[in-house]
């Protein structure tokens, strides 16, 4: 007889206690997942049987009338068990169960009553709470449980098993059985009547692998992708939203609900259209939320849309022709274009005076009724949006008096005999490079600003008359430079009469240095003419002839056009400034001459 032979039912109720405790906090973690359940389980591993049982019993071949022996069944490590689950849903299965344990007598060796086999074939009911990683359940199974101690025969009893156990999943079809524990609940008699029973009050062990097939496959949740169209707008310009979504239950109806950060959007349809008239220009987020009513049929997406800075169009006009006389026309011409590229929808002018009409990207200016003078021209444009933006833009327009009746010919005779035609005599060298608006002594300024008021009067009844300038230099100089000097004559002389109110265009200019130059019989001919030198005056003049060659050569002379008059060639011996306009000093310098050694 084994040395244990008392019962130990403090121990198996500890060990039931702890695995129920383990069982049931991994329930309440899984009680609240949604987890799909296979349609089959099928589970096989190792089993350890505690049975907690003290066997009563006769030996087999004892004499008759011999007492019955009593010995504390040994727990039992040698042992294997498998079974089947069907899953009718995720948490209610039934369960066929079979476990054996084998004893550990040996041929040729004497038997041993505390130490018996066990084994059971059980159907029952089994629940489990599916988790995403774990799967407990619990069980409660009946069936057959045969006990077979060496010493005596086997007997085959109807028997109870409850407990639970935790699965791991490994994989959607692989868990690891991290333990199974069951109460087992049987009752025996080995020996006539009035022998005490076999009571098994003990603990079955098992862990091993769950293999699980068939069932739906885990469900993936639903997702939402979110888009809008066009992402980038200007105020005013609508975005349609769109949203779709996966994954949810095909069974049901997906709902829709659109929300905005900043922007009013709504509707229960997939697309939905974004107003965004009145938006500052910045981003937007926009969302939908889908549901198919679902307990875990949800999902939200966003998308973000940006509304752009506006710009004005821009515009410039100009007139053709800039200048009219009163009672003419110009065209107004205006190029406009819109830096966001919109559309451009509509011109208009205005005009200070006159009449303008036209409303496209040209318009008329009609100066009838207008003032001489300046008339400023707006010209707008409006782009396509709602407000418009606007952009403006002005030009000018002058008009002219109309010209004078021009008097009758012998009045036109009369005033090109009264014009002034002199030419204009430069001091030796003069002007220089450095100081080409210098150069022009007082007397010969004079007679620029007369010439200057007759030519203005003169073009108001020949408009196309011009005036010819001439410029000559004396034989000194290299022909280099004297034409060079004559160039700068001829220009100071030109834009002093500008700067006094001839109009530039009506100007021709000759530069001849020392071609055609006045001969010395010339000068003493021009000095013979000359009213205003009193015989004592000619004959010095004459007395210093060579001086005066050189003189009379430093001159611009002017044509008239329209009848080739040609300027007086009258010196100013007169003009208090004379001698220093009549000085032989400067001009080009000759280089030194070498002397022979």
């Amino acid at each position: 007889m084994s040395s244990q032979s008392k019962s130990h039912p403090g121990r198996v109720l500890a060990m039931l206690t702890a695995m129920i405790a383990v069982l049931f906090t991994f329930t309440t973690l899984a009680a609240a997942q949604d987890q799909p359940a296979p349609k089959w389980e099928l589970y096989g591993g190792y089993s350890y049987l505690y049975p907690n049982s003290t066997v009563h019993g006769v030996v087999q071949g004892a004499a008759p009338g011999a007492l019955p022996l009593s010995s504390q069944l040994e727990s039992n490590p040698r042992g294997a068990g498998a079974s089947i689950t069907y899953d009718f849903n995720r948490w209610f299965g039934l369960t066929l169960d079979a476990s054996t344990h084998w004893g550990s007598g040996e041929a040729g060796l004497p038997h041993r009553i505390d130490d018996a086999a066990f084994s059971n074939i059980s159907f029952g009911p089994k629940v489990t709470f599916r988790h995403e990683h774990f799967a407990p359940f619990v069980e409660a199974l009946v069936g057959d449980h045969r006990l077979m101690p060496d010493a005596f025969h086997d007997i085959d009893k109807l028997g109870l098993m409850l407990g639970g156990g935790l699965d791991v999943n490994l994989s959607r079809h692989v868990a690891l059985r991290l333990f199974r524990a069951d109460f087992v609940l049987s009752n025996y008699r080995y020996g006539p009547p009035g022998t005490p029973s076999t009571d098994v009050r003990g603990v079955r062990l098992q862990a091993g692998l769950n293999f699980m097939f068939g069932g739906e496959a885990p469900r993936v949740p639903p997702t939402a992708a979110c888009s809008v169209q066009p992402t980038e707008v200007f105020a005013g310009e609508p975005v349609n939203a769109t949203a779709s979504g996966s994954g949810f239950n095909p069974k049901r109806t997906v709902k829709y609900s659109w929300n905005g950060t900043g922007v009013k959007v709504a509707g229960s349809d997939a697309s939905t259209q974004i107003d965004t008239t009145g938006l500052q220009p910045g981003s937007y987020v926009v969302t939908a939320n889908l549901s198919d009513g679902g307990k875990n049929g949800f999902a939200s997406c966003s998308a973000r849309f940006t509304v752009k800075e506006p710009h004005p169009p821009v515009i410039s006009c100009t007139a053709n022709p800039p200048s009219v006389r009163t009672g003419g026309t110009s065209t107004i011409t205006s190029n406009a274009s819109s830096p966001d590229g919109r559309r451009l929808t509509s011109y208009s002018y205005t005009s200070s005076s006159g009449e303008i009409s036209g409303n496209g990207d040209t318009a008329t200016l009609n100066s009838r009724d207008a003032r001489p003078g300046h008339i400023t021209v707006t010209c707008n444009v409006n782009d396509d949006r709602n407000p418009p933006l606007t952009a403006s833009s002005t030009t000018i327009v002058n008009v002219e008096p109309p010209p004078p009746p021009p008097p009758p010919a012998p009045e036109i005779k009369q005033l090109e005999a009264r014009l002034s035609l002199h030419s204009i005599y430069f001091q030796t060298a003069r002007p220089t490079a450095d100081n080409p608006e210098g150069g022009l002594l007082d007397s010969q300024a004079e007679i620029l600003k007369t010439l200057a008021a007759d030519f203005k009067n003169y073009l108001k009844y020949k408009p196309d008359a011009h005036l010819i300038l001439g410029g000559h230099a004396d034989p000194r100089g290299s022909e280099e430079y004297n034409k060079a000097l004559t160039e700068r004559r001829v220009e100071r002389t030109k834009n002093f009469l500008v700067e006094h109110g001839v109009p530039a265009t009506h100007f021709e200019t000759r530069s001849y240095g020392k071609e055609d130059q006045l001969s010395t019989d010339q000068i003493k001919e021009l000095i013979a003419q000359d009213t205003s030198l009193s015989p004592a005056d000619r004959q010095q003049m004459l007395n210093n002839l060579k001086v005066m060659v050189l003189a009379n050569n430093r001159r611009v002379d002017v044509t008239l056009s329209t009848t080739g008059q040609q300027s007086t060639r009258l010196y100013p011996f007169n003009a208090k400034d004379f001698l220093a306009l009549i000085s032989p000093k400067g001009g080009e310098k000759k280089p030194p001459v070498k002397k022979k050694p």
